[in-house]
């Protein structure tokens, strides 16, 4: 299925929009301070010592980085990065092939590392810890173990899923750190660097309104930013105000909150089909034709941070603000779903 505007994806129509609005200094890199400030201390301890940086996990929404702050270490490093994801590689062989064809101190990111299968991540433990490769090529009395020294690297891992993620594999990352949304104030910044880049004249009425629409996520406000200008361009001599981002966020079908078709989608699958739930995630994928792994990465996080969504052990909620949001008349939940949900909130 194609991706959405706001979904947090991006696919070749963004690789050049990518490609010039990547910060590629530490500097440069807007919001996630605290991230920034620990990467900054390892990266100098690692210089000065001359060693590789240790190894590192990013985890957490698409869309808030996680590839771009890959780039930003392997500058800061002065290495080269060579750049992979899980599904990509099938095989044993495949991974020692990559990691041998490393140069010292050089960094691998591996995108979506979670999908990474069981044979290529025993490949990885002793590359990890002790830079050296052990693998078994063939099968029978023809088995034949094969040991080789590797360069030593930086791996840096990237992931929506933390959990998924072996337990061997994540202990041997030396620093793991989780990519929050970002705040109003931050995407505000971040999109006052991109127009500035892509030469778009934008008011402080314009930039309010992309930036309160862009779910938090950076990936997201570049993308709307880049339809507003078409929109600008086309029907407003090239000026954002506010007026014209309101009509053409309007016109994408993304409202005051972010939201687009998609997640009213969920939201209104939930109310008005199973009323208001509890209903599993693979039933609300079915009835609106989305993949539920879709629906759990990418739509989920910001609809249950804006509290329009609970997950609960019986299942999915949708909150009195979900009805509010959609108008429709809130129905109160029997006694004891209102105990799991109250116990899924920590109480």
């Amino acid at each position: 299925m194609a991706d959405r505007l706001v979904s947090g994806k991006s696919r070749d129509e963004d690789l050049s929009l990518d490609t010039s609005l990547r910060p590629r200094r530490l500097a440069q890199f807007v919001g996630q301070d605290k991230v920034k400030e620990n990467l900054s201390i390892a990266m100098q301890a690692a210089m000065q010592r001359g060693e590789p940086l240790d190894h590192v996990l990013f985890y957490g929404p698409p869309g808030l980085g996680k590839t771009t702050l890959a780039g930003v270490i392997a500058a800061e490093m002065g290495v080269n990065i060579k750049v992979t994801s899980g599904p990509a590689i099938e095989r044993a062989g495949d991974m020692a092939a990559i990691v041998t064809g490393l140069r010292p101190n050089d960094l691998l990111f591996v995108d979506e590392i979670h999908r990474l299968g069981r044979a290529v991540e025993e490949v990885l433990y002793p590359a990890m810890e002790d830079f050296f490769l052990s693998w078994v090529m063939g099968k029978g009395l023809g088995a034949r173990t094969i040991n080789l020294k590797v360069p030593p690297f930086t791996l840096v891992g990237a992931t929506t899923r933390y959990a998924s993620v072996a337990a061997p594999l994540r202990s041997r990352f030396g620093m793991v750190y989780r990519l929050d949304f970002y705040d109003e104030g931050a995407i505000r910044d971040l999109l006052g660097r991109s127009a500035s880049i892509l030469g778009v004249e934008i008011e402080p009425d314009g930039l309010e309104e992309i930036a309160r629409r862009s779910r938090g996520t950076p990936r997201v406000a570049n993308r709307l930013l880049k339809r507003v200008r078409d929109y600008a361009q086309v029907a407003a001599q090239g000026v954002i105000t506010g007026p014209v981002a309101r009509a053409s966020l309007a016109l994408l079908e993304v409202d005051a909150l972010g939201l687009d078709n998609v997640d009213h989608s969920v939201l209104s699958a939930i109310v008005g089909k199973f009323d208001g739930g509890p209903v599993g995630l693979e039933t609300i994928a079915a009835s609106i034709s989305e993949e539920a792994d879709t629906i759990m990465d990418v739509y989920e996080p910001y609809l249950m941070q804006l509290g329009f969504l609970a997950r609960t052990p019986r299942g999915r909620i949708a909150t009195r603000l979900a009805y509010q949001h959609l108008g429709v008349p809130y129905k109160e939940k029997a006694p004891h779903l209102q105990n799991s949900l109250w116990q899924e909130k920590g109480g």
